[in-house]
């Protein structure tokens, strides 16, 4: 089954927690994304709470190629308050394709009930090019539900890819029931922005 095909399935098939690349543990996470860049599907499993290992395969459209990544994923820190919380992780990958494929990063977000802001910076590399991926975004709740309700974001995403130069900003709406997660953005420069995703 094709990666659009299962991501276009999830919409239709299925509608706590934020997009977190680490999982409660013993907890498993299946994640779908979908750019201007490419579209993937992701796996990952968290051994404990501080990390977790996955396969991500990846339709890359810039470069034409199907791969997989071996990914490896660590919580770096987690500072609770009252009213917020902060995650910062270290990513990486290493791609199927050999020892010339690879990426590593960071990924970090802050957050209360009414406020969300987050950011992702990614190094890549392979046998064509180096590049480095990167965002940021901030948002709003319209409306603070109780502990299972259906949440609702607006948010506004900027990210950058130094394959393609400039800054692309638009507007993304997010949002999360139960175990079940989705966010989506769209602007004429990148298209459709799009990310699933179901902890169990």
């Amino acid at each position: 089954m094709g990666i659009k095909l299962f991501v276009f399935g999830m919409l239709f098939f299925t509608l706590n927690s934020e997009a977190r690349p680490v999982s409660y543990t013993g907890g498993s996470t299946l994640m779908a994304f979908s750019g201007n860049m490419y579209n993937s599907l992701y796996y990952h499993f968290s051994p404990t709470y501080r990390y977790s290992v996955g396969v991500e395969s990846v339709e890359d459209k810039f470069f034409n190629q199907q791969y997989s990544y071996f990914r490896f994923t660590y919580l770096l820190s987690r500072r609770n308050t009252e009213n917020s919380q902060g995650n910062l992780y270290f990513q990486s990958g290493l791609s199927s394709d050999g020892l010339d494929g690879h990426f590593y990063g960071l990924h970090g977000d802050w957050e209360t009930r009414r406020w969300f802001v987050g950011f992702n910076y990614r190094d890549v590399k392979n046998s064509l090019k180096n590049y480095t991926d990167q965002f940021l975004q901030v948002g709003v709740a319209p409306y603070l539900g109780a502990y299972g309700d259906f949440h609702t974001w607006i948010m506004i995403k900027t990210k950058k890819n130094t394959l393609l130069g400039d800054w692309s900003t638009f507007p993304v709406l997010k949002f999360f029931k139960g175990n079940f997660f989705i966010e989506f953005g769209y602007n004429d420069q990148t298209e459709w922005d799009a990310h699933i995703m179901y902890r169990f």
